[in-house]
């Protein structure tokens, strides 16, 4: 068998790359590691901020060739690593020697021992994972679910007042609208959206089990935790406190749970258009050169929103893979989150493809009004609902001596259609006030939506 030449294994670096990369600037290795780096960076200027050990606070020249090491840091770094981590067999050691190294470089060797100064490996990772993960969401993941919201928010408004038949267990029920419907997304998305924009991104930096042991035997009279707050916050961190060697990655467990929220939203959203493209509701605009079936030329599929659904449910099992493992750790640690952390990327990827999907999706389709006229006036039998309760009113006001208003409804209607002659008739043999009588008389499915419209136009 001839060997391929080096292929992508995940569809995430493959046939997806061009959707996702964005994320890789974060949630690669490489982007691990620059941040790693910055960590290490401001760790060295926070300790020299505070004149520890005979220090002096670095010169703005000096700082800033410092954070260069990280604003910079490009291939020549990633090459760097990989061949000293080769030999080290650890990451986060491998990055302490590339500061080392470029700290020499820069004429700055002095500062060579203030490099990981105190801290353990869970103090560089907790706060580079928390800060990749934080530009992630906010730069790359966020904006891209916002995206779909303000669609599904302009789709809503523009088609407030288009009135759709309700299915209820699949079956017709009391009309609706199109951009009620569609609301009803944008005010679920919205609230889980607000959630995750108000999440704690958490960092430790106590040492190798969360007590500064190492720290106040080489100083004892500093007051650690509060140089390490102060660090941390810095980097636009909350601070932990209270830890083992791992920060308790219960922000990560919290975020991760809302965005598997946010994705089964999605994921009712992605089937619900494809149920109305299946009834005709919404048309697919042909997209030139596209071909939606290999041997029935005049199929346009609605790959889009199944694509979403595939990856959204990829994603939601990753996200609560990741919930479930991170809240555990053996004791005062084990390795089991490091292995899971690097998921994260894959996780938030699939998601990221699948928001992708949605908002071309919901590019291409267009409504059928008319598809949606025909649907409600083949269903008179749902105005059914209209009439009983109008009768209880009429009988409560003592306009009506109707025994069973509901059974006389459902005698009429109940698993058959019903024409608009053969309801008026209905309605016209009813004992009932001629008000509520012409009201009725007035109705029609098309009109039948109660307050969706002002709803829809309220509230978005």
């Amino acid at each position: 068998m001839t060997a391929f030449p080096p292929q992508p294994l995940s569809p995430l670096d493959g046939r997806y790359r061009s959707v996702v990369s964005p994320l890789a600037e974060y949630l690669s290795e490489a982007g691990l590691n620059r941040v790693r780096v910055e960590v290490e960076i401001e760790w060295i200027i926070t300790l020299t901020n505070n004149s520890l050990f005979g220090t002096t606070p670095l010169s703005q020249d000096d700082k800033a060739r410092l954070r260069a090491l990280y604003l910079t840091f490009g291939q020549a770094e990633i090459d760097w690593l990989a061949e000293r981590e080769a030999v080290t067999r650890h990451d986060v050691k491998a990055v302490e020697y590339l500061v080392r190294d470029r700290l020499e470089q820069l004429g700055l060797a002095a500062l060579a021992e203030l490099t990981h100064f105190g801290a353990t490996s869970e103090d560089i990772n907790s706060l580079a994972y928390a800060l990749t993960v934080k530009r992630a969401v906010a730069e790359v993941w966020l904006p891209a679910l916002r995206a779909v919201v303000e669609k599904l928010r302009t789709l809503a408004l523009e088609h407030a007042d288009a009135a759709l038949l309700s299915r209820t267990h699949g079956q017709p029920a009391t009309p609706t609208t199109v951009g009620k419907e569609l609301g009803v997304f944008v005010w679920r998305l919205e609230r889980v959206v607000r959630q995750i924009e108000g999440s704690e991104y958490l960092g430790k930096f106590s040492g190798a089990t969360g007590t500064w042991s190492a720290h106040l035997a080489a100083a004892p009279h500093v007051a650690w935790p509060n140089i390490a707050r102060g660090f941390v916050e810095s980097l636009g961190l909350a601070f932990n406190p209270l830890t083992t060697q791992i920060e308790s990655h219960d922000w990560q467990i919290e975020l991760y749970d809302r965005a598997k929220h946010a994705g089964g939203i999605l994921h009712n959203l992605a089937t619900d258009v494809w149920a109305y493209i299946s009834l005709g509701y919404f048309a697919q605009i042909p997209v030139a050169g596209a071909t939606g079936s290999s041997t029935m030329p005049h199929k346009i599929n609605p790959i889009r929103f199944e694509n979403a659904e595939a990856n959204l449910e990829i994603a939601g099992g990753l996200f609560t893979t990741l919930a479930q493992t991170l809240v555990t750790s053996r004791l005062q640690r084990d390795l089991t989150d490091s292995s899971t952390q690097r998921n994260i990327g894959v996780a938030l990827g699939h998601s990221l493809v699948a928001l992708d999907n949605l908002l071309r999706g919901l590019d291409e389709i267009s409504l059928s009004r008319d598809a949606l006229a025909a649907d409600l006036d083949a269903n008179w039998e749902v105005l059914g609902e209209a009439v009983q309760t109008t009768v209880r009113a009429e009988i409560v006001a003592g306009r009506s001596q109707i025994s069973d208003p509901y059974a006389l409804l459902k005698e009429l209607t109940r698993g058959r259609r019903v024409g608009a002659a053969e309801l008026a008739e209905f309605v016209e043999g009813l004992d009932i006030g001629d008000e509520a009588k012409k009201r009725l008389l007035a109705l029609t499915p098309a009109t039948y939506t109660g307050l969706a419209e002002q709803l829809t136009r309220t509230y978005l």
